[in-house]
């Protein structure tokens, strides 16, 4: 019998209660299975709370199980933000073909390349896509060219921007956010740069 917490298999409960909040967010992905994944899904397609979405996308993305394929594909659709694409994509990648993952990265590099125009110093985007658990991980795992292409342009964005923008953090293979300077040292940079400009 798996300890998967009883009150996240509870439909009644509000997303905003703390312990549903610690249940999930705590979550070992060691307690999913086949007959209790369907919860997450649940939730994730119920909810509009945007961390919610990302932690159970970061959770089932480990999981073959077949229904996911058609739960990926709609998350992939579903997403805006390009780093929870890339973990939508990196579910999605265990049911689809090479040519069908170039297809979608075609669309997703032309709007990554508009990010440079409309938010040139997105620097939280291009580090999320450049984490451990995210674009470096398919490329190490499945070595296809799009995989590569698409990190290629991630890195060629990001060393684009000036250093103001640049090393604040870094998201380890667990998707776990690593600070590399503290948040003041983060702002003095930041705030010195636009009083030059």
């Amino acid at each position: 019998m798996s300890n998967f917490p009883a009150i996240l298999t509870d439909e009644k409960i509000k997303e905003s209660n703390v312990d549903f909040r610690n249940a999930l967010f705590s979550l070992d992905k060691k307690v999913i299975d086949k007959d209790n994944f369907v919860h997450l899904t649940k939730i994730y397609s119920g909810t509009k709370q945007l961390d919610i979405r990302n932690k159970i996308l970061r959770l089932l993305y480990y999981f073959e199980f077949p229904e996911l394929e058609n739960f990926f594909n709609n998350a992939y659709k579903k997403e805006r933000y390009l780093d929870m694409k890339i973990y939508a994509l990196r579910g999605l990648s265990k049911f689809i073909s090479e040519k069908e993952i170039e297809k979608l990265l075609q669309k997703f590099n032309q709007t990554l390349s508009k990010r440079q125009q409309s938010t040139p110093y997105n620097y939280q985007e291009y580090e999320l896509l450049r984490g451990q658990n995210s674009l470096p991980y398919l490329v190490e795992k499945y070595n296809y060219n799009c995989f590569k292409e698409t990190l290629h342009q991630v890195n060629e964005q990001y060393n684009a921007m000036p250093e103001a923008f640049k090393g604040h953090f870094m998201i380890d293979k667990n998707g776990e956010f690593i600070s590399l300077r503290t948040p003041e040292e983060s702002s003095i940079m930041i705030k010195d740069f636009f009083n030059k400009q």
